[in-house]
């Protein structure tokens, strides 16, 4: 993550900005360039992008993952470009940012999102844990495959962890899954997946 010197911007500027090439997020106004992930960090976000597209269209869901979507907050100066957003196609008419911008900002529009953790591990496991609760996103996923969080969040001593966050009365709770635990997905019951498949990505598909 790389954080560019620049004014602060409105999210209106950043958008109006914002090149077609690269990923670039908004940080309360300061433009953050993302680092090029590594190539295991790729093929998690590969493999389980291609599983959760195959169980909303197994059940018939109208959801689709963008490219290079971004999630906004209301009232915030900042926009995120997250790993897997998953998106309810018939609520995008509402999206005002969506056929300009191609932005969101409500949770109505976002059933679940997924970040894999890199080095800046406090973004996800910090920061966007408040923001995507206050948009009202169902359902967040951290996949931290390489066991990088803090050990208040994945515990001591720091092991491969995948952090469920389901939006409860307007707040997340959150569900911790290792190893060969099956992964319980509130959005996707019968998602059959346990953390291990996911961690290990790169080698199934070879």
């Amino acid at each position: 993550m790389i954080q560019i010197a620049t004014k602060t911007l409105t999210f209106e500027e950043f958008a109006e900005w914002k090149p077609e090439n690269g990923r670039y997020e908004l940080h309360n106004g300061e433009i953050v360039e993302m680092s090029q992930p590594l190539g295991d960090h790729e093929e998690v976000i590969g493999f389980l992008a291609s599983e959760l597209t195959a169980e909303f269209r197994k059940v018939k869901l109208p959801y689709f993952i963008p490219k290079q979507a971004l999630v906004k907050p209301p009232e915030s100066e900042s926009a995120y470009s997250p790993d897997i957003p998953i998106l309810n196609r018939p609520n995008l008419v509402s999206e005002l940012l969506w056929k300009n911008f191609s932005t969101v900002t409500q949770g109505a529009s976002i059933p679940l999102v997924v970040e894999v953790v890199s080095t800046n591990w406090q973004d996800d496991y910090i920061k966007k844990v408040g923001e995507y609760e206050l948009i009202g996103i169902p359902e967040y996923w951290i996949v931290d495959y390489l066991g990088l969080g803090g050990r208040r969040f994945i515990g001591n001593p720091k092991q491969p962890t995948i952090s469920i966050y389901r939006l409860i009365d307007g707040e997340y709770a959150i569900s911790q899954f290792r190893g060969d635990d099956r992964i319980e997905s509130p959005t996707f019951p019968e998602l059959n997946l346990t953390a291990q498949q996911i961690f290990q990505a790169g080698l199934i598909a070879q």
